[in-house]
């Protein structure tokens, strides 16, 4: 991470940028943060790629590809620039950790522990990959984020539906030299058995210090690496001896002698044998590493503070719907945002984009329709969580911290949108109607404090594509309470086709005693309501 440089640009896309954390072959990557305090790793890409008219299609599937699959081992997508805009950009869920490769570059090869852990977790990674029927084709040390709960796998920018095996360019290879099957290497092909192949070369890289077909010590080309990989057997000299079967058949030449993915389920034996989970089997000098990095990124992270006695911005005017949907950060809740009168970012549609994507339907919750999206995330018009109410709840002023959620909270809130009755029915569903309805009690910081109920109405079929959820607090500052999204599932449980997506992430500002707007931390979906009324008792 270093400071930004004369000619960076202070904001993209509404979101300010805060340090680079260096370069991809797409662009230039900066710290950002949600208005909320979330960390994000932005990624602007170079003028040059945005004019060439192949590069849509391919930033348009990283996207894509990188926010269908939604697991503990991947980072969420955020928000991304809207098709066409200039300049283009993606934001994703900042890891606050080290690459596997800048780890063992520095500091040596994982100890044995950590690499059969590691060996587990990736395993795990790549079956949620598989079973959305992707391949991530370029699975590399640098693509493996050290993370404290579990490494994270990054960077789906090469990868494609697994029955695909069209190369980004023709005539080229798509992957890494040294970590490329042979397939991948000779021809192009490339699918699930091609990433137990890069799977073996990561786990030989970690436990080694080199890739399974580099030499010690040498500087080897590309061309030779390719051709040690299609004609050569690796060299696995130092990884684990109860690893060394699984990892030889994950190097077969033949795909067909591979692991499949079923068969990965067997490697967290191999990890559980030696007593040692991932977290417990890192070594104390990543720890301390991981320590200091989320130190510096809550530091940066960290909304200013408001001036003493300053006067509160005045709501804003926008009808744009403004409920979340992202999927929680993981660790310590940031601290809520200070009032800030400036431009939100413009979010757009996350969910809708799946309708396409993967041929299956995502039931919407709340501010999303379809969760996972084919083109990106994070929606939400003007809305903006960090705003201030000119109505706070009674007994609140705004800015002031508290640990639970008041009898001021309490009640069952309601409104309903229009629907979007006007979309393609491709990227995104028609719907016709779009009611919330929000079910709170009182309850402390970490406590379920009650549900939400989408019903959301499909045009033609009339089908009920809304989600339920249970919300637990996470935040109350003043008249802005944050709800986590615990569990969910489809309103209509008896409708075919539908999921729901848990860990979605909902900003609730008060502006009176009877209302309430519906700020947001992520995405929303078109014709959502942008306020919600208190239900009388009777």
């Amino acid at each position: 991470m270093r400071p930004l440089e004369p000619g960076d640009p202070l904001a993209v896309g509404g979101y300010p940028l805060l340090a680079r954390l260096g370069a991809g072959g797409m662009g230039q990557v900066y710290l950002s943060r949600t208005p909320a305090g979330r960390a994000l790793a932005l990624k602007t890409i170079r003028p040059d790629l945005a004019a060439d008219p192949d590069f849509g299609p391919r930033f348009a599937r990283e996207i894509r590809t990188s926010d269908r699959v939604r697991t503990p081992w991947t980072a969420s997508v955020v928000d991304f620039s809207p098709p066409g805009g200039h300049p283009q950009w993606l934001a994703v869920e900042y890891v606050t950790a080290p690459s596997l490769a800048d780890w063992v570059t520095a500091h040596g090869p994982l100890p044995p522990a950590a690499v059969r852990a590691l060996a587990a977790e990736l395993a795990a990674a790549l079956a949620a990959v598989h079973a959305c029927d992707l391949a991530h084709r370029d699975v590399k040390p640098s693509n493996v984020l050290l993370a404290r709960e579990r490494p994270v796998l990054i960077d789906f920018g090469i990868a494609r539906a697994a029955d695909e095996s069209r190369h980004t360019r023709t005539g080229g290879a798509v992957g890494s030299p040294g970590y490329l099957a042979p397939e991948q290497a000779s021809h192009g092909a490339a699918g699930p058995s091609g990433d137990l192949f890069s799977l073996g070369a990561v786990l030989a890289y970690a436990a080694t210090g080199r890739g399974p077909f580099e030499h010690p010590g040498e500087q080897v080309s590309a061309a030779s690496l390719l051709y040690r990989i299609v004609h050569e057997e690796p060299r696995l000299d130092g990884v684990p001896e109860d690893l060394l079967p699984v990892v030889r058949r994950c190097l077969a030449k033949d795909p067909g002698q591979r692991p499949t993915t079923e068969l990965t389920a067997l490697w967290p034996r191999a990890g559980r044998g030696t007593g040692a989970g991932w977290e417990e089997s890192l070594p104390p000098g990543l720890t301390a590493d991981l320590d200091a990095r989320a130190a510096e990124v809550t530091r940066l992270c960290a909304p200013p503070s408001p001036p003493a006695h300053a006067i509160p911005p005045l709501p804003p005017t926008h009808t744009a719907p403004p409920f979340a949907t992202s999927p929680a950060p993981s660790g310590t809740w940031p601290p809520a945002p200070a009032p800030t009168a400036g431009p939100p970012p413009a979010r757009r549609s996350r969910g809708a984009l799946l309708w396409s994507a993967a041929g299956v339907v995502t039931a919407v919750a709340v501010a999303t329709v379809l969760w996972v999206n084919l083109l990106g995330p994070d929606d939400g018009d003007e809305a903006r969580n960090d705003d201030v109410t000119s109505a706070p709840a009674s007994g609140s002023t705004p800015g002031s911290a508290s640990a639970a959620l008041s009898t001021a909270w309490a009640g069952t809130w309601t409104g309903e949108g229009t629907g979007n009755p006007d979309a393609d029915g491709r990227l995104q569903p028609r719907t016709s109607s779009f009611r919330v309805t929000l079910t709170l009690h009182t309850a402390a910081r970490g406590e379920l404090a009650g549900k939400q109920v989408s019903n959301v109405s499909e045009v033609g079929t009339g089908r009920e594509v809304g989600c339920t959820e249970a919300l637990e607090v996470r935040e109350v500052h003043g008249s802005t309470a944050t709800f986590e999204a615990v569990t969910s599932h489809p309103t209509d449980r008896s409708a075919p086709g539908l999921s729901c997506p848990e860990g979605n992430v909902y900003v609730v500002r008060l502006t009176g005693d009877d209302t309430m707007t519906l700020g947001e931390e992520g995405a929303q979906a078109a014709g959502a309501p942008s306020a919600l009324r208190r239900v009388p008792t009777s």
